[in-house]
């Protein structure tokens, strides 16, 4: 008779056990891998940060986030990166920053970036091209003045 309530028992776990797990669905998850490089000539930047934002439907960035570090040959991996929208951002020291929204949409995704060198300043003590517009005529106004006479001037005295 005891063996006959264990075992009932076991069975009932059992199937307890069986009906929890299949409720409970497991989302799907990538690995995501980084490959940050140089622009102008292909290397590895070794490292970099690589920041990871999940976005929410509406656009907006989630609170949290996760942070990796490129090794010496400018590679960074992650798994267990849920499907959706990520923003993803790398930082390096003598770059500029690069930020992109991705969808993360397969198991393995190789993700290659490459940092540009950041570009000069803007100042107004320096000299610039003049700026032309669409139509070719140039943006800056002139200080000369004309020396056409109005055609037809009304206001002006006759003699």
């Amino acid at each position: 008779m005891k063996r006959f309530v264990v075992l009932a028992l076991a069975i009932g776990l059992l199937m307890v056990g069986s009906a929890v797990a299949q409720d409970v669905e497991e989302e799907p998850v990538a690995t995501l891998t980084f490959v940050i490089l140089k622009d102008y000539n292909g290397k590895p930047i070794r490292n970099a940060s690589v920041v990871l934002h999940p976005v929410k439907k509406d656009g907006k960035q989630e609170r949290g986030g996760l942070e990796l570090k490129a090794d010496a040959e400018g590679r960074a991996a992650y798994d267990g990166v849920p499907y959706g929208k990520l923003r993803i951002q790398v930082l390096a020291n003598g770059f500029q920053t690069f930020g992109q929204d991705y969808e993360v949409d397969k198991p393995k995704m190789d993700i290659v970036i490459k940092l540009k060198r950041p570009q000069g300043q803007y100042s107004i003590y320096e000299s610039h091209p003049v700026d032309k517009k669409p139509d070719g005529k140039s943006d800056e106004k002139s200080d000369e003045k004309s020396d056409e006479k109005p055609a037809d001037d009304a206001s002006a005295p006759k003699k």
